[in-house]
C-alpha cells in the first residue's frame, strides 16, 4: 500500500473576483422601482453624507470631492477588466462612463501629478456671476443643523398607506360573527378550537375526535360548535370534504332536497363525467331541470375560505413609461417618488478642517460609498433605458395593434444589440414593468421563443398558446376537438406543431382533455 505524502505546489491560475463595487452594481441593477426606493431610503439613514433633496442647492458632485479624497483613486485595473469581460456595465465599448455629468476627466492624485497640474496654466474661463457673489455666510447658515426657515417648513402629511384597509383573514371574519352569536361560553370556546383547525380553503383539517383530544370539550359539544361555524359566512366553510362544502352552499340558498342537492349528495360521479342524460333518467327529471341544476352547481365555490386567505392584490409600479408622440414612442423612467440623492456639504467642509485622522478617514469612506452608489444608480438607469429602447424598436406592431402582433424575441438578441452580456439584460428586466399603450406588462413578457408560423414566418410561444386556448373556447362542447385535430388545424394555418406539443400547451393552460370537456347527453 502506498503512503500518502503532503507536498506544496505553486500553481498560476486566472480567476475573476467580484469586487464590492461591482457587486453593488449588480445588486442595484436587478432591483425594481419599489425595491430601489426602499434601498435608497435605507442608505440615506445609514450614510450621513447622503441626503435627500428636491433641488440642487448645495449639491456636491463626485468631481468636486475627488481632490479632497486622497484615498479615492480610479477604478482598479483588475476591477475594470472584470466589468468589461463580464459585460455587466456598458464599458465594453471602451468608454469610461455612460453619463458625462457623473464621470468627468480623470484626475491624477499622485504628488507628481499634482505638481504638474499646479504648474500648468489654466485656460481662461468666462466669469460666473454666481461665483462672484459671496454666498459663504448664507450657505453656512442654511447648512447649520437644526435651522429651518418658516417659509420652507412643510406640514408632514399622512402617508397614503394609512388610508388602505387591512385584509381580513378568514379566522378574524369568523370570530367577528361568533362574537355576536347567542351561544354559551363553553360552546363559543369549542367553536374557537374548530376555527383554529381550518385550512386556508376553509375546510376542517382535523377530525372531531382529534380536536376533542386537544381540549376539554366533548365530541357532542364540538359537533354543535361545528354546526354553528357551518352556518356562518362564507357558506361552505367548516366542511370536511367537497361534497359537504357544496351541500352547505346549496342549503344556504334554500335548495335542500332539490335537484342540485340530490345530484351532489348521491350522484356526484355522474356530474364529474358530465352524464347529464343519465342524471335525468336516474332522478326522473326533465333534461331542462338537470341543466339548471348543473349551472347552479357550476357557480358554487369549492374553496370558500380562499377569498380571505388568498395572496390578495399585488401592488405594481411601472419602472418605465412608453407613450406615443405622433409616429414615435417616448421612453421615460418612472423616477417619481424616488429619493433624489445629494452629498452633504457640511461633511465636505470637515475634510478641509484640521480634524483627526480617524474622522477624516471615516468621512472619506462614507463619501466613497455614496459616490459609488450614485454611479450604480445612474448605471442602472442607462442600462434599463437602452434595453427598453431595443424592446420598443422590435415590438412596434405590438404597441400599435395589440397582443396578437407580438413578435418573438430572445434575451441574447437584445444583449447583442445593446452591447452587454445576456445576464445583464436578464437582471435588467427581472421584476420590472413597462406601462405601454396596450397596458402594463412585465419586461420578461416581451421575451418569448419563436415557433414556425405562417408561410415560413415565426410567432411567439405566448401567442400560439392564446390561439390554442381560443380554439378550445370556440369548439362545440358536444364534440370537443382532440389534440390531434387542433394540431392539424394549426398545420393548415402554416404553424408546424405536433400533437404532443399541443397537449403540452393545453396542460400549461390548465385545460382538461377532450373527453372531460364533452357534454354527454
Amino acid at each position: 500500500m502506498g503512503m500518502l505524502s503532503q507536498r506544496l505546489q505553486v500553481k498560476v491560475s486566472q480567476t475573476q473576483i467580484l469586487t464590492p463595487s461591482l457587486l453593488q452594481m449588480v445588486k442595484v441593477l436587478q432591483l425594481n422601482r419599489m425595491e430601489l426606493k426602499d434601498m435608497l431610503n435605507q442608505e440615506v439613514v445609514e450614510n450621513p453624507v447622503l441626503e435627500e433633496s428636491t433641488d440642487d442647492d448645495g449639491e456636491l458632485t463626485p468631481e468636486e470631492l475627488a481632490p479632497l479624497l486622497e484615498g479615492e483613486r480610479h477604478m482598479d485595473p483588475a476591477e475594470e477588466g472584470i466589468l468589461v469581460d463580464s459585460n455587466l456595465i456598458d464599458g465594453v465599448s471602451g468608454e469610461k462612463s455612460l453619463n458625462p455629468e457623473l464621470y468627468r476627466e480623470e484626475i491624477d492624485l499622485s504628488p507628481a501629478g499634482l505638481a504638474e497640474a499646479a504648474e500648468a496654466p489654466e485656460p481662461p474661463a468666462a466669469p460666473d456671476s454666481f461665483e462672484e457673489t459671496d454666498l459663504g455666510p448664507t450657505f453656512d447658515e442654511w447648512m447649520e443643523p437644526g435651522f429651518k426657515s418658516p417659509a420652507s417648513e412643510s406640514i408632514e402629511k399622512p402617508s397614503f398607506e394609512t388610508f388602505l384597509s387591512s385584509p381580513v383573514m378568514l379566522c378574524d371574519h369568523l370570530r367577528s360573527q361568533l362574537s355576536i352569536s347567542l351561544v354559551s361560553d363553553s360552546l363559543r370556546d369549542a367553536a374557537e378550537f374548530i376555527i383554529g383547525n381550518l385550512n386556508e380553503d376553509g375546510y376542517l383539517s382535523a377530525s372531531i375526535d382529534e380536536i376533542a383530544e386537544q381540549g376539554d370539550h366533548t365530541r357532542e359539544e364540538l359537533e354543535r360548535a361545528l354546526a354553528i361555524i357551518q352556518s356562518l359566512d362564507p357558506a361552505g366553510v367548516g366542511a370536511r370534504d367537497l361534497r359537504e362544502c357544496l351541500l352547505l352552499q346549496i342549503e344556504s340558498r334554500n335548495g335542500r332536497d332539490g335537484v342540485a342537492w340530490q345530484i351532489v349528495a348521491n350522484h356526484l360521479k355522474l356530474l364529474e363525467t358530465k352524464q347529464f342524460k343519465e342524471l335525468a333518467r336516474v332522478l326522473g327529471r326533465p333534461q331542462e331541470h338537470i341543466e339548471i341544476a348543473v349551472d347552479l352547481i357550476r357557480h358554487l365555490d369549492g374553496r370558500p375560505g380562499l377569498r380571505y386567505n388568498g395572496p390578495g392584490a399585488r401592488l405594481i409600479e411601472p419602472d418605465v413609461y412608453v407613450t406615443k408622440d405622433a409616429e414615435d414612442y417616448i421612453i421615460q423612467m418612472n423616477d417619481e417618488g424616488l429619493p433624489q440623492l445629494r452629498l452633504n456639504a457640511q461633511y465636505r467642509r470637515m475634510l478641509d478642517k484640521d480634524n483627526s485622522k480617524e474622522i477624516r478617514n471615516y468621512v472619506k469612506e462614507r463619501f466613497t460609498s455614496a459616490i459609488q452608489l450614485m454611479k450604480s444608480i445612474e448605471q442602472r438607469k442607462q442600462t434599463i433605458l437602452r434595453v427598453c429602447e431595443a424592446i420598443v424598436k422590435r415590438q412596434m406592431e405590438f404597441l400599435s395593434d395589440g397582443i396578437d402582433r407580438l413578435r418573438p424575441m430572445m434575451i441574447k438578441d437584445v444583449a447583442d444589440e445593446v452591447g452587454v452580456h445576456a445576464s445583464t439584460v436578464s437582471r435588467a428586466v427581472a421584476g420590472k414593468y413597462m406601462h405601454t399603450p396596450q397596458g402594463v406588462f412585465e419586461l420578461r413578457y416581451f421575451f418569448s421563443e419563436a415557433v414556425q408560423g405562417h408561410a415560413g414566418s415565426s410567432m411567439p410561444l405566448s401567442v400560439l398558446k392564446r390561439k390554442v386556448k381560443k380554439m378550445i373556447e370556440e369548439e362545440d362542447r358536444n364534440h370537443p376537438q382532440t389534440d390531434d385535430q387542433i394540431a392539424l388545424l394549426l398545420q393548415e394555418q402554416g404553424i408546424q406543431v405536433t400533437r404532443r406539443t399541443v397537449a403540452k400547451y393545453r396542460e400549461d393552460l390548465k385545460i382538461p382533455p377532450s373527453h372531460l370537456r364533452r357534454n354527454r347527453e
